[in-house]
């Protein structure tokens, strides 16, 4: 069975951790499969928004599979670090909007995961956290440098070194989430946030998206040179000749990715 699934419905691609049994943790197959689905979705024109979800009711992810593990080498260990995280980096840096939609427990590189998406909407009731220190080692995945950029180096130093684990209510607060929702309408919930990104122009989605990321972390006159080229390539696109026509006609634009 695979650890991955994949399927795309009217332009929302949706993965799926498919572990159940093993809380959907991360063994060094599941980064491979989960690294080469990543890769197709980047140039695959008709998926507009991604969702990462997990299989089960229990967790999202754990994290590492800590029976892999105790069985690796150092070598082997240190191997399993760079995959994932150049898996949540590639994630991190899709074209696409994405949403972690998550289902249970987020604990370590589920978590991780989750940081890497661009927004992230959690069943209530369900705990989450970057545990790493817990034990003895640190978040190696992206976590020590996208939850401070998140919610300020503060909070992220605390929820880091206290190996806090955060209800859904509380990472909402924190502003980790961006919503809470009951365990029954997650997907729909998620699914519904990608339709209100699907009703804009895809190539804008994407445009808006590389200036905020790119330009979060330079200079705001380069920020604004950022933008400014983001801008520019939606200028020659059929979808903005689309919009005007369409408003004009007083319909709704039918965006093709062109």
């Amino acid at each position: 069975m695979s650890s991955i699934l994949f399927e795309v419905r009217d332009h929302i691609g949706i993965v799926t951790l498919n572990r159940p049994e093993a809380l959907n943790a991360f063994n060094f197959d599941t980064l491979v499969e989960l690294q080469g689905i990543v890769e197709k979705i980047r140039t695959d024109s008709e998926v507009r928004v991604v969702i990462f979800t997990g299989a089960g009711e229990k967790a999202y992810s754990v994290g590492a599979d800590l029976k892999e593990r105790k069985s690796l080498t150092p070598e082997e260990v240190k191997r399993n670090i760079f995959k994932i995280g150049d898996v949540f980096t590639a994630i991190d840096q899709l074209p696409q909007p994405t949403i972690a939609a998550i289902n249970g427990f987020a604990f370590g590189g589920g978590m991780e995961l989750a940081l890497s998406c661009d927004f992230r909407v959690a069943v209530s009731g369900t705990l989450m956290g970057l545990t790493e220190t817990s034990l003895a080692i640190i978040p190696g995945a992206g976590g020590t440098q996208r939850l401070p950029r998140l919610i300020g180096q503060a909070k992220a130093l605390e929820l880091i070194l206290t190996a806090k684990r955060l209800t859904s209510e509380e990472a909402l607060d924190y502003g980790i989430l961006n919503k809470v929702v009951e365990k029954n309408s997650l997907l729909e919930s998620s699914i519904e946030l990608a339709q209100q990104m699907l009703a804009n122009g895809p190539i804008a989605l994407q445009q808006a998206k590389f200036a905020v990321k790119h330009g979060m972390n330079v200079d705001l006159q380069t920020g604004l040179n950022i933008e400014r080229k983001a801008y520019e390539v939606t200028i020659p696109t059929e979808d903005r000749v689309e919009a005007l026509t369409a408003f004009s006609e007083k319909r709704k634009p039918n965006f093709k990715g062109k």
